[in-house]
């Protein structure tokens, strides 16, 4: 099962990304988890200086860019 974690406050670009990766991840078929990290201390620890952020399995993959669906299909 693919963990993704969506890091952001809850801004628009935050909501919208996490929408895109539930479509991602239904798209490919996979068992998928979905945490929201909106602290920004729990942020930080990430590594992300710039929301909204992506990990997959505890990786960051992306920060400060709003992904297409189609992008993080091919991250997951």
């Amino acid at each position: 099962m693919k963990k993704i974690t969506i890091l952001g406050t809850g801004c628009p670009k935050c909501k919208t990304l996490l929408a895109n990766a539930e479509q991602a991840a239904k798209s490919k078929g996979i068992e998928y988890e979905i945490e929201k990290v909106q602290e920004i201390a729990d942020i930080v620890a990430y590594g992300v200086m710039s929301t909204p952020g992506l990990a997959v399995d505890g990786k960051v993959v992306s920060s400060g860019k709003l992904l297409s669906s189609k992008e993080i299909e091919k991250l997951i």
